[in-house]
């Protein structure tokens, strides 16, 4: 049966990539940040999962605002890397793996979630920034498959907190029920906080971020818990990325264990954070 072993939660600023495609992970500006990568990028390193299910958005590079769904997964074989305006990421295109795709779909719908099912995907920094925090130098092909679960994070309404953390539970149940012997890890992207736009633009809030970081790990109820109103006041507008962190660990066990967090302020004007949990230990 399939397993998941292990969540990451962290931020999929477009520069972060940058950064690394760049070569300016060493200097003075993004050192403290990619410094705080590296214990989670080795214990990650020594526990390769087969299949990578990356809960993202897109930023309106495979899909504008004429079709936006709720959730939506990825059913395809293989996902370009998506041109955002000045060429692809030098990065391998992704593997996907159609089979996990389906029969997730099939058990989320008969879970009661609505998803819409894209078989045709070019994926983003959203989904690429993560998959490159996770493995900087893939080479010519990352190192897992991957399953992408796209959230609508940026049209009014959004899900809720809570219907994402509903969501990770049904994830964490499908997943469980596949028939092959498969590690799984389960990443949720985005945030923290910030906002990019308007009279707050260039918000963050520390204390915000920090009660999440925490909380993520020993109380998500009180995090889906939140309204769409809270994470935009207290988070700012872009800090609503926030709820798939949680769809992240709905889908893990209820006690976890945490093997590193970082936090850097600020990274391009957001918030940015890591955090990896151990599903398989008792914490």
């Amino acid at each position: 049966m399939a397993e998941v072993i292990w969540g990451l939660a962290t931020s999929h600023v477009p520069s972060i990539g940058a950064a690394m495609d760049n070569g300016k992970t060493d200097n003075e500006y993004w050192k403290p940040l990619f410094d705080g990568y590296q214990p989670a990028r080795e214990w990650m390193a020594q526990h390769r999962p087969d299949v990578a299910i990356v809960v993202y958005n897109d930023h309106a590079n495979a899909l504008d605002i004429d079709m936006v769904p709720t959730f939506a997964l990825g059913m395809a074989d293989k996902y370009r890397v998506a041109d955002e305006g000045f060429g692809p990421r030098p990065v391998p295109d992704v593997v996907g793996d159609p089979d996990l795709s389906f029969h997730l779909l099939q058990q989320l719908v008969d879970d009661g979630f609505d998803m819409t099912a894209i078989q045709n995907l070019d994926v983003d920094h959203g989904l690429t920034v993560p998959l490159s925090v996770y493995c900087p130098e893939p080479g010519d092909a990352w190192p897992c498959a991957v399953v992408p679960l796209l959230v609508n994070v940026l049209q009014y309404p959004q899900p809720t907190a809570a219907r994402c953390y509903e969501l990770g539970k049904a994830l964490g149940k499908a997943i469980r029920s596949y028939e092959r012997d498969v590690k799984v890890a389960v990443f949720g992207t985005g945030g923290m906080s910030h906002q990019l736009a308007g009279e707050r633009a260039g918000l963050i809030n520390p204390e915000f971020d920090r009660m999440f970081l925490d909380k993520i790990q020993t109380d998500p109820e009180y995090l889906a818990g939140l309204t769409r109103e809270d994470y935009v006041r207290d988070a700012g507008s872009e800090g609503f990325e926030l709820v798939m962190w949680l769809t992240m660990r709905g889908a893990l066990n209820e006690r976890i264990t945490r093997v590193h967090d970082t936090y850097h302020v600020p990274a391009s004007n957001t918030a940015a954070a890591l955090a990896l949990f151990d599903n398989r230990a008792q914490g």
